[in-house]
């Protein structure tokens, strides 16, 4: 007889509640009673996971819970639909396996990661724990297989990204919040403590490096502008093609988005934006030419009355800019950092390694080639360009509907991603950024799916 999802899963639940109690009495009982209703309430329809990870990931992406190791609860989260989705399969009730070339690409990519695995483990001479590491990374890239599993129809789709621009919207009112009611990065450092982010010295040292950066919970005010930039096109195309409060959501995301990105000072995200308003003007899609020249306005008009956001454009025609200066250095040292890791130096620890004359890279592709090797660097343009030859969109977008919409906001959005790889890396291995990337990315490849014409089928004589 073979024993389905149905009986295994609550046998096991019931054999954890019990040893619980033995072990640890009815306090220890009760508060596993209430992580277990948690659990069973994911692990019995995992989308119910994936939605609340959209919803939490985008606005407190780095709150962390300790199960044995410190993870962030999106990663959590991320596991437990992982065990939902394991237990779909024992009950046969999940679609095929996701095959598309990208999702291929991707595969190899994660196998080929268990080689500098192995060899970070015995180069690298830092603390960590590689193999915690890696399991985490999977995570984190593992939405490219939960949304074709999980959405594969378009009405879950559509919830998933209601929920996703519910979790900007989110960050977006802590951090407007926190920027309007006050500039002391103690209050930022105070909330985030509450929520039991790791590390709250490195915190307070980074908010209060620059405090007329906006602050968030995304701590480092770059990743607060590539999280924003992830989520303003998203937002623009969603009110297009929705009206009441969907429409105020959707705009509320991209102005707010694009505030955003101005006051945390993010150069490479206030670029790479510009490149995706750009494209869609080159694309011919309706106001997208006036929206440039109304971007362009509003941004003169910032600069001209906002004195921190003078101070960072100025910096970037500065010979003196100390980040500049930084990268300059990067990729002149750069040779000789990936010499002395020629498999990659793995996950025990992030770049740079802790080694003296030992500098990290500023660049999205190479930092795959420093993280895993030369080969997994090669891979990684494998995947997205396996990904862009099924979602590339050929001819003009001279009429946005329902259909097209989204498609062209996640596969912008992307692009924008991707080019904010030629200044910054953290699109590679930024725990829960990544994860939205992938999101998005797995997002485009379903809409492209959907929207693809049937293949045509030989007529019968």
């Amino acid at each position: 007889m073979r024993w389905g999802a149905s009986t295994v899963f609550p046998a096991v639940l019931g054999g954890l509640f019990a040893l619980l109690m033995l072990l640890g009495g009815a306090p220890l009982g009760m508060l596993a009673a209430g992580a277990l209703a948690f659990a069973v309430f994911i692990v019995t329809q995992p989308l119910r996971g994936l939605l609340l990870f959209c919803l939490l990931a985008p606005a407190l992406p780095w709150m962390t819970i300790t199960l044995g190791v410190r993870i962030t609860t999106s990663e959590a989260i991320l596991a437990l639909t992982w065990v939902g989705v394991f237990f779909q399969w024992l009950s046969g009730r999940l679609p095929p396996w996701p095959d598309q070339p990208a999702e291929r690409a991707m595969m190899r990519l994660l196998v080929w990661s268990i080689v500098p695995l192995i060899a970070g483990q015995f180069m690298v001479q830092a603390e960590g724990v590689g193999p915690v590491n890696w399991v985490r990374w999977l995570l984190n890239v593992s939405p490219v297989f939960l949304v074709p599993l999980l959405t594969p129809d378009q009405r879950n789709r559509d919830r998933l990204l209601l929920c996703l621009l519910l979790g900007f919207a989110g960050l977006l009112v802590i951090a407007l919040g926190f920027f309007f009611t006050g500039r002391d990065p103690m209050r930022m450092v105070k909330f985030l403590t509450t929520l039991q982010y790791a590390r709250p010295d490195a915190i307070q040292d980074i908010l209060s490096a620059d405090p007329t950066r906006m602050a968030s919970p995304w701590v480092h005010p770059n990743s607060t502008g590539g999280a924003l930039l992830l989520g303003t096109p998203l937002g623009l195309f969603f009110a297009v093609i929705h009206t009441g409060w969907r429409r105020a959501l959707g705009l509320f995301v991209a102005v707010g988005g694009a505030a955003g990105i101005v006051f945390s000072g993010s150069r490479g995200a206030l670029l790479c934006m510009g490149v995706f308003v750009v494209w869609l003007a080159y694309k011919k899609t309706p106001y997208a030419g006036r929206g440039l020249l109304l971007a362009l306005f509003l941004a003169t008009a910032l600069l001209v009355l906002y004195p921190p956001a003078q101070t960072r454009f100025a910096s970037l025609f500065s010979s003196n800019d100390v980040s500049t200066g930084v990268r300059f250095e990067e990729y002149l040292h750069f040779p000789e950092s990936v010499a002395r890791y020629p498999l990659g130096m793995g996950f025990k620890a992030d770049t740079p390694a802790t080694a003296n004359g030992v500098y990290g890279i500023s660049n999205l592709w190479l930092n795959y080639w420093y993280k895993l090797g030369l080969p997994g660097m090669l891979l990684f343009i494998a995947v997205t360009t396996a990904w862009w030859r099924q979602v590339r969109m050929p001819g003009d977008f001279k009429v946005i509907h329902e259909g097209n919409a989204m498609r062209i906001a996640t596969v912008g959005t992307v692009l924008a991603a991707l080019a904010t790889g030629f200044i910054d890396h953290y699109f590679s291995f930024t725990q829960v950024l990544i994860s939205l990337f992938w999101l998005i990315l797995a997002i485009s490849l379903q809409t492209a799916k959907a929207s693809a014409p049937p293949p045509k089928t030989a007529a019968l004589s």
